[in-house]
């Protein structure tokens, strides 16, 4: 496939953002993306074989957060659907990395250390019309509609999403028992929507080699709330997908024509094969399965870097694949403040 680079250039705070990417999508004539160490969206305008003019958005001046904005989100997902730009946190917890610089006890008693950031739980959604996000709008086709910015319901140590998924039968000890994602314990890392569905990937657990997708439609209780909801005639709450892709796990999802593609990769901290799959939506039934994608293609990584963790289509006819990594090779950071992601023609 033919593959070429796309330069990405950031402003504010550009140090974190462009070496921490962790989601993107594009949508109009804007990317929109996340990054793993804030709480924050950036925005770039597309423009030619480049997209700049940043605009760093805070994600605490639309939805309230239950800690200081300065304590991350781990932005791990973006997606587009009836006039929201929906997002959503990683839902991990994380063990504190051993430092070179310190002593054995000091790194001990470090790496013991499980850590639960509440912001890290966010399920959300904020409304997007003609380029620009708002706490509440009119609908653009149905002005006595109004759009509200909103989130899943937070609950003591997580929110609705995780409590109901403490008593599932395959995710649920992992949850119960705190296993940090990167130890592969619960972490989302891919979110698309289809209609009024929303798909959530898991990073992890990975299940005897099998991914988890995630199925499950939310409705708004009351402005700036969001609950679960049944889905179609049955009493679930959400339905799960079980993933065959060779052991790795879901790094992000987007949808190409009747076709939903996969970005996947190891479920812990270490250099291994990262690929795109491809899987028809016509599989996605309404009903926990098991499913076989196909590899569409692989993508290359390094050592300590270049870690894929976010995928969209790109291009005036969407017949492109835009990658980000996390962690980029240094020969991808550009000047002061830019970055170059990858440009693949589908």
């Amino acid at each position: 496939m033919a593959h070429s680079t796309y330069r990405l250039t950031f402003e504010a705070n550009a140090d974190v953002v462009r070496t921490s990417l962790s989601a993107v999508r594009h949508i109009g004539a804007h990317l929109w993306l996340g990054c793993d160490e804030t709480a924050t969206l950036e925005r770039l305008t597309v423009e030619g074989d480049q997209a700049n003019a940043h605009c760093h958005i805070q994600i605490s001046d639309f939805l309230e957060l239950p800690s200081p904005e300065d304590e991350e989100i781990d932005v791990e997902g973006i997606t587009y659907a009836n006039h929201y730009l929906w997002f959503v946190g990683s839902h991990s917890l994380k063990r504190k990395t051993v430092k070179p610089d310190q002593s054995m006890a000091e790194n001990l008693k470090r790496h013991r250390k499980i850590e639960r950031e509440e912001n890290r739980y966010t399920l959300g959604r904020i409304p997007l019309v003609d380029g620009q996000l708002w706490p509440h709008c009119p609908h653009p086709k149905d002005p006595g509609k109004i759009l509200t910015a909103a989130q899943l319901k937070r609950k003591k140590k997580g929110n609705e999403l995780t409590q109901i998924l403490k008593k599932d039968r395959y995710l649920g000890d992992f949850i119960a028992a705190d296993i940090p994602g990167k130890d592969n314990g619960f972490d989302i890392e891919g979110l698309t929507a289809l209609g009024d569905r929303l798909f959530l990937g898991l990073r992890g657990p990975v299940l005897r080699g099998w991914a988890v997708l995630l199925e499950l439609q939310l409705k708004e209780e009351e402005p700036g709330l969001l609950r679960l909801q049944k889905l179609g005639n049955s009493k679930e709450r959400y339905y799960r997908h079980f993933l065959n892709l060779g052991g790795l796990g879901i790094r992000d999802l987007c949808v190409w024509n009747d076709t939903l593609l996969i970005l996947a990769g190891p479920t812990m901290a270490l250099d291994g094969a990262i690929r795109v799959f491809k899987l028809p939506l016509a599989d996605l039934k309404s009903e926990d399965a098991f499913l076989i994608p196909s590899v569409l293609l692989e993508v290359p990584y390094g050592k300590g870097c270049d870690r894929a963790e976010g995928i969209t289509l790109f291009g005036a006819d969407q017949k492109e694949l835009l990658i980000v990594y996390d962690a980029p090779d240094p020969e991808r950071l550009q000047e002061n403040s830019s970055v170059l992601a990858d440009r693949i023609l589908l």
